[in-house]
């Protein structure tokens, strides 16, 4: 799971103690019918398969997972044994994997952005001000003496009626933008989906929209509480190599400059302009905002990189459909961790046992169960470990615009990341509620295991752009991430927030993120079992599940279906 997507501790625990979790009413639908999959088909996914399957992904023989080691060759090839030893079909390419072309770029930035234009000049230090990286695959990449403009968030966004770059000349200018989007601030609960984030909050639309205007450069303001996660964690990720997406123009088309700026470099530097970041940050949340200079700055920074081209790979496998073999449901799930880094006390492999051993183990669980069926799905189904989620979803993105099965017959795609090991739950949380009819399939199913339906209880923290799903969801394809972890069957609400706080704090990201013995699994199996019953209910089906009025996504999945 990458950074920016987990929950800080006290709001964890403060949700469920304040007791907020409703059931929602269920939305009668043709997916609330019974289910199609018998009761002891599901039930075979079990702890112990979940054990087996976790104990070796996780295992120290894995080195963490990371892509351009020697732990992805032994992850990636365990898989396609794995899948293979299922008696699962390769992909339309003759063999398990997917070529997934990354470049690891290895950024230095200069130690100072120079700021110049108004009396002294005023020097943001690297780190402590400031950081900055590129995705141009260049040794070198300057910026010089370029404008500085302010954006408000940097968003245009015609449905909304909403264009942050109105009536302004970027080209070779330096955008300085806010982080989430104007709802998030909370002032007018109109604007976009007032305080649950949309697309136009994720920073990677930020940079790509600066450069979509011909922007030189984009610095995002780091704000803690709308961003939903501290300065720390903007900063372990900009400070170590980088993984993207090998382009034949080599990144040309990307802003030089990319970064964020710290909300106390930020104040100095409108300070500095000889403006109020609060009026303008005030202003930006108002309708009818219109971008500005500021006050004739120009910035100066450079980066030294490090270049390193190489394929990772996904990991695929079939079960092809017996009587709709040309339609598709995706299992996904991103097999990558952090591999082997710096010693915490005294154990240096991120081994990544929750994130993500959990989600492979359940798409492996569930692969096995669908192979053990008497009655085969009518439609296919893809059995899909990704590579470079951490890094930014990169091999779901990839897959999504290389698609080896076309995307206008994929049916659904069923994400699974970060499951807890905590036991079985009364609730199945749903990661962007209200976006497609797949919720009501999950109602079905949930309702089958007595749990209810819950909204994402955080929705301004953009969680539902921050998992595999998203890449899916982008192309149009209906995507639902779901999982337990609000409510104990056991504990209530309060232990399991106890219990994710911990791994906050004491696991996230790091080597203790292990496989632990005492560890209750049948909470995953359980996830599992009812994603289990969502695909063998929609490969029943010879509809295609719909996005709802009002999502960002209908358009693109019209777009694929010929305007369907």
């Amino acid at each position: 799971m990458a950074p920016s997507r987990l929950l800080s501790a006290p709001l964890l625990l403060g949700l469920a103690l304040a007791g907020c979790q409703s059931k929602p009413a269920a939305t009668e639908t043709a997916a609330t019918a019974a289910p199609t999959a018998a009761p002891d088909t599901a039930d075979a996914i079990s702890a112990a398969s979940i054990s087996k399957y976790l104990q070796a992904v996780s295992s120290d023989e894995m080195l963490g997972r990371k892509p351009f080691t020697a732990g992805e060759q032994r992850s990636t090839q365990y898989l396609a044994d794995e899948f293979k030893r299922l008696g699962l079909q390769p992909g339309p390419n003759g063999t398990y994997f997917q070529p997934v072309p990354l470049v690891e770029i290895t950024g230095m930035p200069s130690a100072t952005l120079q700021i110049k234009g108004k009396g002294q000049p005023l020097n943001l230090e690297y780190k402590t001000d400031f950081v900055a990286f590129t995705q141009r695959e260049q040794p070198e990449v300057k910026v010089t003496n370029s404008p500085l403009v302010f954006a408000g968030y940097g968003v245009v966004a015609p449905e909304y009626g909403w264009d942050d770059y109105a009536g302004l000349d970027v080209k070779g200018k330096t955008v300085v933008v806010l982080v989430n989007d104007p709802g998030n601030a909370g002032q007018d609960s109109t604007l976009f989906k007032g305080r649950a984030m949309t697309y136009y909050g994720r920073w990677t639309y930020k940079y790509e929209e600066a450069a979509r205007h011909g922007a030189a450069g984009l610095l995002i303001i780091h704000d803690t509480q709308p961003a939903a996660y501290p300065w720390s964690v903007v900063l372990s990720g900009a400070t170590s190599p980088k993984l993207r997406a090998q382009t034949a123009n080599k990144g040309a088309d990307k802003c030089a400059l990319e970064g964020w700026l710290t909300l106390d470099a930020a104040k100095k530097l409108f300070q500095t302009a000889g403006l109020s970041y609060d009026q303008l940050y005030a202003a930006a949340n108002t309708r009818g905002f219109r971008p500005r200079p500021l006050g004739g700055l120009t910035l100066t920074a450079s980066i030294q990189n490090k270049l390193r081209r190489q394929t990772s790979r996904n990991v695929l496998a079939v079960l092809p459909g017996t009587t709709r073999p040309d339609e598709y449901i995706l299992y996904s799930a991103h097999w990558d961790h952090f591999g082997v880094g710096k010693a915490i006390a005294g154990d240096s492999i991120y081994n990544g046992a929750v994130d993500n051993g959990t989600g492979l183990a359940a798409l492996l669980s569930i692969a096995e169960a669908f192979q053990k069926t008497k009655e085969k799905p009518q439609r296919s189904l893809v059995f899909l470990a990704v590579t470079g989620e951490e890094q930014g979803l990169l091999g779901s993105a990839y897959y999504a615009q290389h698609p080896p099965f076309p995307l206008n017959k994929t049916v659904a795609d069923l994400n699974m990341d970060m499951l807890w090991p905590y036991g079985p739950m009364k609730d199945l949380t749903v990661i962007g509620y209200g976006q497609s009819e797949l919720e009501d399939y999950a109602r079905a199913a949930a309702k089958e295991q007595n749990r209810y339906l819950l909204p994402d209880q955080t929705p301004e923290t953009g969680m539902f752009y921050r998992s595999d799903h998203f890449s899916f969801a982008h192309v149009g394809v209906p995507s639902l991430y779901a999982s337990g972890g609000f409510e104990s069957r056991t504990g209530g609400k309060a232990t399991i927030a106890q219990q994710r706080q911990n791994y906050t704090a004491t696991m996230y990201h790091k080597p203790a993120d292990q496989f632990d013995p005492s560890w209750d699994l049948s909470g995953i199996a359980q996830d599992a079992q009812l994603y289990f019953r969502v695909g063998q209910r929609l490969a029943s089906e010879t509809t295609f599940p719909k996005w709802r009025e009002g999502s960002e996504f209908k358009g693109a999945r019209n777009n694929s279906m010929g305007g369907k």
